[in-house]
Protein backbone atom coordinates (compact mmCIF):
# COMPACT_ATOMS: atom_id res chain seq x y z
CA UNK A 1 0.00 0.00 0.00
CA UNK A 2 1.64 3.20 -1.28
CA UNK A 3 1.55 6.35 1.24
CA UNK A 4 -1.08 8.85 1.23
CA UNK A 5 1.95 11.83 0.28
CA UNK A 6 2.90 9.70 -2.68
CA UNK A 7 2.98 11.17 -6.11
CA UNK A 8 4.13 9.63 -9.51
CA UNK A 9 7.76 11.02 -9.96
CA UNK A 10 8.50 11.74 -13.43
CA UNK A 11 11.54 14.05 -12.96
CA UNK A 12 14.03 15.07 -10.76
CA UNK A 13 16.14 18.26 -9.47
CA UNK A 14 19.56 18.07 -9.63
CA UNK A 15 21.04 20.30 -6.71
CA UNK A 16 24.57 19.92 -7.07
CA UNK A 17 26.81 21.59 -3.66
CA UNK A 18 23.76 23.30 -1.65
CA UNK A 19 25.87 25.82 -0.26
CA UNK A 20 27.61 27.16 -4.01
CA UNK A 21 26.94 30.63 -4.65
CA UNK A 22 24.90 31.38 -8.42
CA UNK A 23 28.01 33.86 -9.09
CA UNK A 24 29.91 30.41 -9.03
CA UNK A 25 27.83 28.46 -11.67
CA UNK A 26 29.91 29.12 -14.40
CA UNK A 27 33.11 28.38 -13.01
CA UNK A 28 32.23 25.52 -11.74
CA UNK A 29 31.22 24.51 -14.98
CA UNK A 30 34.13 25.34 -16.77
CA UNK A 31 35.76 23.42 -14.78
CA UNK A 32 33.83 20.22 -15.00
CA UNK A 33 34.49 21.00 -18.63
CA UNK A 34 38.22 20.99 -18.58
CA UNK A 35 38.09 17.58 -16.32
CA UNK A 36 36.02 16.09 -18.72
CA UNK A 37 37.97 17.21 -22.00
CA UNK A 38 41.54 15.92 -20.34
CA UNK A 39 39.83 13.06 -18.85
CA UNK A 40 38.68 11.80 -22.15
CA UNK A 41 41.61 13.32 -24.86
CA UNK A 42 44.31 11.44 -22.40
CA UNK A 43 42.47 7.95 -22.30
CA UNK A 44 41.43 8.43 -25.59
CA UNK A 45 44.98 9.02 -27.18
CA UNK A 46 45.99 5.71 -24.52
CA UNK A 47 43.31 3.68 -26.31
CA UNK A 48 45.06 4.74 -30.10
CA UNK A 49 48.57 4.09 -28.53
CA UNK A 50 47.57 0.49 -27.53
CA UNK A 51 45.73 -0.01 -30.51
CA UNK A 52 48.38 0.66 -33.12
CA UNK A 53 51.71 -0.07 -31.43
CA UNK A 54 52.20 -3.90 -31.49
CA UNK A 55 55.02 -3.37 -28.47
CA UNK A 56 52.08 -3.34 -26.15
CA UNK A 57 49.50 -6.01 -27.29
CA UNK A 58 50.61 -7.97 -24.03
CA UNK A 59 48.07 -8.98 -21.16
CA UNK A 60 49.12 -6.16 -19.17
CA UNK A 61 48.21 -3.21 -21.78
CA UNK A 62 44.99 -5.29 -22.41
CA UNK A 63 43.65 -4.04 -18.73
CA UNK A 64 45.23 -0.98 -19.23
CA UNK A 65 43.06 -0.70 -21.92
CA UNK A 66 40.50 -1.83 -20.14
CA UNK A 67 40.62 0.85 -17.75
CA UNK A 68 41.24 3.72 -20.22
CA UNK A 69 37.74 2.43 -22.25
CA UNK A 70 35.88 2.84 -18.26
CA UNK A 71 37.03 5.74 -17.21
CA UNK A 72 36.45 7.51 -20.63
CA UNK A 73 32.63 5.76 -20.42
CA UNK A 74 32.22 6.91 -16.54
CA UNK A 75 33.38 10.34 -17.70
CA UNK A 76 30.92 10.32 -20.50
CA UNK A 77 28.19 8.95 -18.31
CA UNK A 78 28.50 11.59 -15.22
CA UNK A 79 29.98 14.74 -16.29
CA UNK A 80 27.76 16.36 -19.11
CA UNK A 81 24.56 16.29 -16.83
CA UNK A 82 26.58 17.90 -14.38
CA UNK A 83 28.37 20.92 -16.39
CA UNK A 84 24.65 21.31 -18.02
CA UNK A 85 23.70 21.98 -14.38
CA UNK A 86 26.03 24.83 -13.39
CA UNK A 87 26.73 25.92 -17.36
CA UNK A 88 23.07 26.35 -18.44
CA UNK A 89 21.21 25.71 -14.75
CA UNK A 90 19.66 22.87 -16.60
CA UNK A 91 18.93 21.27 -13.33
CA UNK A 92 15.92 18.59 -14.30
CA UNK A 93 16.47 15.27 -15.17
CA UNK A 94 13.70 12.66 -16.07
CA UNK A 95 13.03 9.93 -13.99
CA UNK A 96 14.11 7.22 -16.43
CA UNK A 97 17.15 8.89 -17.64
CA UNK A 98 18.20 9.40 -13.67
CA UNK A 99 17.71 5.73 -13.46
CA UNK A 100 19.95 4.72 -16.54
CA UNK A 101 22.60 7.54 -14.97
CA UNK A 102 22.80 6.05 -11.90
CA UNK A 103 22.81 2.36 -13.63
CA UNK A 104 25.90 2.99 -15.92
CA UNK A 105 27.70 5.54 -12.85
CA UNK A 106 27.49 2.44 -10.65
CA UNK A 107 28.43 -0.20 -13.79
CA UNK A 108 31.60 1.54 -14.79
CA UNK A 109 32.79 2.27 -11.03
CA UNK A 110 32.48 -1.84 -10.46
CA UNK A 111 33.88 -2.30 -13.28
CA UNK A 112 37.02 -0.56 -12.68
CA UNK A 113 37.09 -2.47 -9.01
CA UNK A 114 37.17 -5.73 -11.39
CA UNK A 115 40.32 -4.19 -13.75
CA UNK A 116 42.05 -3.55 -10.79
CA UNK A 117 41.75 -6.78 -9.76
CA UNK A 118 42.75 -8.46 -12.89
CA UNK A 119 45.88 -5.69 -13.11
CA UNK A 120 46.56 -7.28 -9.48
CA UNK A 121 46.69 -11.12 -10.67
CA UNK A 122 48.44 -10.12 -13.32
CA UNK A 123 51.50 -8.76 -11.44
CA UNK A 124 51.18 -11.77 -9.20
CA UNK A 125 51.57 -14.29 -11.78
CA UNK A 126 54.48 -12.60 -13.35
CA UNK A 127 56.64 -11.94 -9.78
CA UNK A 128 55.43 -15.20 -8.14
CA UNK A 129 55.60 -17.72 -11.12
CA UNK A 130 57.58 -16.01 -13.47
CA UNK A 131 58.39 -19.16 -14.83
CA UNK A 132 54.89 -20.56 -15.73
CA UNK A 133 53.92 -16.53 -16.23
CA UNK A 134 53.59 -16.24 -20.00
CA UNK A 135 51.67 -20.09 -19.89
CA UNK A 136 48.84 -19.05 -17.53
CA UNK A 137 48.52 -16.03 -18.66
CA UNK A 138 48.13 -15.25 -22.25
CA UNK A 139 46.35 -12.32 -24.46
CA UNK A 140 43.56 -14.85 -24.84
CA UNK A 141 43.27 -15.28 -21.34
CA UNK A 142 43.73 -11.84 -20.63
CA UNK A 143 40.60 -11.10 -23.30
CA UNK A 144 38.36 -13.71 -21.57
CA UNK A 145 38.92 -11.82 -18.13
CA UNK A 146 38.35 -9.02 -19.10
CA UNK A 147 35.02 -9.51 -21.22
CA UNK A 148 34.10 -11.30 -17.82
CA UNK A 149 34.77 -8.27 -16.25
CA UNK A 150 33.02 -6.09 -18.50
CA UNK A 151 29.56 -8.49 -18.27
CA UNK A 152 29.59 -9.17 -14.72
CA UNK A 153 29.88 -5.36 -13.85
CA UNK A 154 26.17 -5.27 -14.66
CA UNK A 155 25.00 -7.50 -12.19
CA UNK A 156 25.01 -5.52 -9.07
CA UNK A 157 23.61 -2.00 -10.50
CA UNK A 158 20.83 -3.62 -12.74
CA UNK A 159 19.76 -4.98 -9.12
CA UNK A 160 19.75 -1.74 -7.83
CA UNK A 161 18.83 -0.07 -10.84
CA UNK A 162 15.86 -2.31 -10.90
CA UNK A 163 14.88 -2.24 -6.93
CA UNK A 164 14.53 1.34 -7.50
CA UNK A 165 12.24 1.54 -10.43
CA UNK A 166 9.86 -0.11 -8.41
CA UNK A 167 10.37 2.61 -5.04
CA UNK A 168 7.45 5.09 -4.84
CA UNK A 169 9.03 8.64 -4.57
CA UNK A 170 7.62 11.84 -2.36
CA UNK A 171 10.53 14.21 -3.38
CA UNK A 172 12.35 15.48 -6.47
CA UNK A 173 15.55 17.55 -5.46
CA UNK A 174 18.59 14.99 -5.48
CA UNK A 175 22.61 15.91 -5.00
CA UNK A 176 23.84 13.05 -7.40
CA UNK A 177 22.28 10.20 -9.41
CA UNK A 178 23.18 7.55 -6.87
CA UNK A 179 21.42 5.23 -4.57
CA UNK A 180 22.00 6.99 -1.52
CA UNK A 181 20.48 10.50 -2.87
CA UNK A 182 17.29 8.31 -4.55
CA UNK A 183 16.80 6.12 -1.49
CA UNK A 184 16.26 8.93 0.77
CA UNK A 185 13.80 10.35 -1.49
CA UNK A 186 11.13 7.21 -0.85
CA UNK A 187 8.40 6.90 0.42
CA UNK A 188 8.19 3.68 1.72
CA UNK A 189 10.55 1.70 4.25
CA UNK A 190 13.90 1.55 2.90
CA UNK A 191 15.59 -0.18 5.30
CA UNK A 192 15.94 -3.75 3.77
CA UNK A 193 16.99 -1.81 -0.03
CA UNK A 194 19.34 0.82 1.85
CA UNK A 195 20.77 -2.75 3.47
CA UNK A 196 20.69 -4.52 -0.19
CA UNK A 197 22.18 -1.57 -1.75
CA UNK A 198 25.40 -1.36 1.04
CA UNK A 199 26.32 -4.71 1.05
CA UNK A 200 26.57 -5.02 -2.98
CA UNK A 201 28.73 -2.16 -2.53
CA UNK A 202 30.74 -3.55 0.34
CA UNK A 203 31.24 -6.67 -2.10
CA UNK A 204 32.02 -5.04 -5.36
CA UNK A 205 34.52 -2.82 -3.60
CA UNK A 206 36.18 -5.10 -0.96
CA UNK A 207 35.86 -8.25 -2.66
CA UNK A 208 38.54 -7.64 -5.12
CA UNK A 209 40.18 -5.16 -2.39
CA UNK A 210 41.09 -8.33 -0.49
CA UNK A 211 42.48 -10.24 -3.42
CA UNK A 212 44.39 -7.03 -4.04
CA UNK A 213 45.91 -6.63 -0.80
CA UNK A 214 46.63 -11.02 -0.79
CA UNK A 215 48.50 -10.46 -3.91
CA UNK A 216 50.86 -7.85 -3.05
CA UNK A 217 51.37 -9.55 0.03
CA UNK A 218 52.68 -12.46 -1.65
CA UNK A 219 54.63 -10.46 -3.88
CA UNK A 220 56.59 -9.07 -1.06
CA UNK A 221 56.91 -12.39 0.54
CA UNK A 222 57.98 -13.99 -2.88
CA UNK A 223 60.51 -10.97 -3.31
CA UNK A 224 62.08 -11.53 0.71
CA UNK A 225 62.77 -15.06 -0.37
CA UNK A 226 64.68 -14.01 -3.29
CA UNK A 227 68.85 -13.69 -3.27
CA UNK A 228 69.41 -9.50 -3.33
CA UNK A 229 65.86 -8.82 -1.21
CA UNK A 230 67.08 -5.32 -1.26
CA UNK A 231 67.60 -5.18 -4.58
CA UNK A 232 64.58 -7.18 -5.64
CA UNK A 233 62.10 -4.92 -3.34
CA UNK A 234 63.46 -1.63 -5.20
CA UNK A 235 62.72 -3.24 -8.82
CA UNK A 236 59.80 -4.89 -7.86
CA UNK A 237 58.41 -1.32 -6.49
CA UNK A 238 59.64 0.30 -9.25
CA UNK A 239 57.36 -2.22 -11.44
CA UNK A 240 54.24 -2.16 -9.63
CA UNK A 241 54.38 1.74 -8.29
CA UNK A 242 52.31 2.83 -11.22
CA UNK A 243 49.44 0.32 -10.32
CA UNK A 244 49.60 1.44 -7.00
CA UNK A 245 49.14 4.99 -7.77
CA UNK A 246 46.10 3.75 -10.02
CA UNK A 247 44.63 1.63 -6.91
CA UNK A 248 45.22 4.11 -4.46
CA UNK A 249 43.73 6.50 -5.92
CA UNK A 250 40.54 4.29 -6.36
CA UNK A 251 40.25 2.64 -2.90
CA UNK A 252 41.22 5.03 -0.42
CA UNK A 253 38.77 8.12 -1.14
CA UNK A 254 36.01 5.39 -1.06
CA UNK A 255 36.86 3.91 1.73
CA UNK A 256 36.83 7.10 3.20
CA UNK A 257 33.33 7.67 2.05
CA UNK A 258 32.09 4.59 3.18
CA UNK A 259 33.45 4.57 6.40
CA UNK A 260 31.96 8.21 6.81
CA UNK A 261 28.56 7.15 6.20
CA UNK A 262 28.80 4.32 8.58
CA UNK A 263 30.33 6.20 11.29
CA UNK A 264 28.08 9.01 10.90
CA UNK A 265 30.43 11.85 10.75
CA UNK A 266 28.80 15.44 11.19
CA UNK A 267 30.41 16.83 8.13
CA UNK A 268 28.96 18.96 5.48
CA UNK A 269 26.55 17.76 2.37
CA UNK A 270 29.16 19.78 0.10
CA UNK A 271 32.06 18.53 1.86
CA UNK A 272 30.53 14.63 1.10
CA UNK A 273 29.83 15.73 -2.57
CA UNK A 274 33.18 17.22 -3.21
CA UNK A 275 34.56 14.01 -1.81
CA UNK A 276 32.27 11.64 -3.92
CA UNK A 277 33.71 13.45 -6.68
CA UNK A 278 37.01 13.48 -6.04
CA UNK A 279 36.93 10.24 -5.52
CA UNK A 280 34.89 9.56 -9.18
CA UNK A 281 36.73 11.77 -10.61
CA UNK A 282 40.67 11.86 -9.80
CA UNK A 283 41.37 8.69 -11.08
CA UNK A 284 39.75 8.87 -14.89
CA UNK A 285 41.61 12.51 -15.37
CA UNK A 286 45.43 11.02 -13.47
CA UNK A 287 45.58 7.50 -14.48
CA UNK A 288 46.98 8.09 -18.24
CA UNK A 289 49.73 10.69 -16.93
CA UNK A 290 50.49 7.61 -14.24
CA UNK A 291 50.96 5.49 -17.00
CA UNK A 292 52.92 7.49 -19.62
CA UNK A 293 55.38 8.36 -16.23
CA UNK A 294 55.81 5.56 -14.70
CA UNK A 295 55.61 2.85 -17.71
CA UNK A 296 58.59 2.35 -19.85
CA UNK A 297 57.40 1.15 -22.44
CA UNK A 298 54.37 3.74 -22.84
CA UNK A 299 57.71 6.22 -22.66
CA UNK A 300 59.41 4.27 -25.39
CA UNK A 301 55.96 4.24 -27.54
CA UNK A 302 55.10 7.92 -26.86
CA UNK A 303 59.13 9.10 -27.55
CA UNK A 304 58.63 7.24 -30.74
CA UNK A 305 55.97 8.43 -32.39
CA UNK A 306 57.21 12.38 -31.19
CA UNK A 307 60.58 11.45 -33.18
CA UNK A 308 58.48 10.11 -36.13
CA UNK A 309 56.34 13.14 -36.07
CA UNK A 310 59.61 15.60 -36.12
CA UNK A 311 61.28 13.40 -38.95
CA UNK A 312 57.97 13.58 -40.98
CA UNK A 313 58.16 17.67 -40.56
CA UNK A 314 62.07 18.02 -41.23
CA UNK A 315 61.82 16.20 -44.25
CA UNK A 316 58.92 16.75 -46.11
CA UNK A 317 59.46 16.64 -49.91
CA UNK A 318 59.96 20.00 -51.77
CA UNK A 319 58.30 21.23 -54.35
CA UNK A 320 60.32 22.46 -57.42
CA UNK A 321 58.18 24.63 -59.76
CA UNK A 322 57.78 23.22 -63.60
CA UNK A 323 59.11 25.01 -66.17
CA UNK A 324 57.35 25.92 -68.91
Amino acid sequence: MLPRNYTRVSEFVIVGFPGLHPSLYQLVAWFFFFIYVITVVGNFLLVVLFALERSLQKPMYIIMLSLALSDIGFCTVALPKVIARYWWDDAGISFYTCLIQKQFIHYFGALTSLIMLSMAMDKYLAICYPLRYNELMTNRTMSLLTALSWMSAMISPAITTIQSSQMPFCGQPINQPTNHSLNRLSCADISSQSRLSFSLAMVVLFLPFGFIVFSYVNIIVTVMRMANAQVRILETFSTCSSQLCIISLYYVPRCCVYTSSVINFSISQDFVIGLTLLKSLLPPLLNPFIYCIRTKEIKASLAKWVYRGQSNAHHKPSVHPIAC
